[in-house]
């Protein structure tokens, strides 16, 4: 199967983020990724924010999170980081196992990426 480019593109986004940022900083991708939810979540600490603040997830989502136990977004970060920053495998997981959508499991995993490159 041919990935379209703005499928590459958004690719390249999660696994090259600082790089990508640079090459594609006006594109259509980056505005539909950084949202203000997203930008207020990686200029601030986590602290003990509720999962609702990481971008991509919306309530229903967040629901289905908490009731697993991922209530505060420093516990999906926990997830994140124990699949070693890796996007694909976090967006996956997300996926498989809450039923993210791939948009939603594409934004959070930039998000925590980021935030991490921001505060770690």
């Amino acid at each position: 199967m041919i990935k379209s480019q703005d499928a590459r593109d958004r690719h390249d986004v999660c696994q090259h983020p600082r790089k990508a940022r640079k090459e594609i900083s006006n594109s259509k991708i980056e505005m539909a990724i950084r949202s203000k939810k997203f930008e207020e979540f990686v200029h601030e600490p986590m602290g003990d924010k509720p999962i609702t603040a990481v971008s991509g997830i919306n309530e229903e989502l967040g629901a289905k999170l908490a009731a697993n136990g991922f209530d505060k977004a420093y516990i999906l970060l926990g997830q994140f980081l124990l699949l070693k920053k890796q996007c694909a495998a976090f967006q996956n997981w997300l996926k498989l196992s809450y039923g993210a959508s791939s948009r939603q499991a594409e934004q959070c995993a930039l998000c925590l990426l980021e935030w991490c490159y921001a505060f770690l």
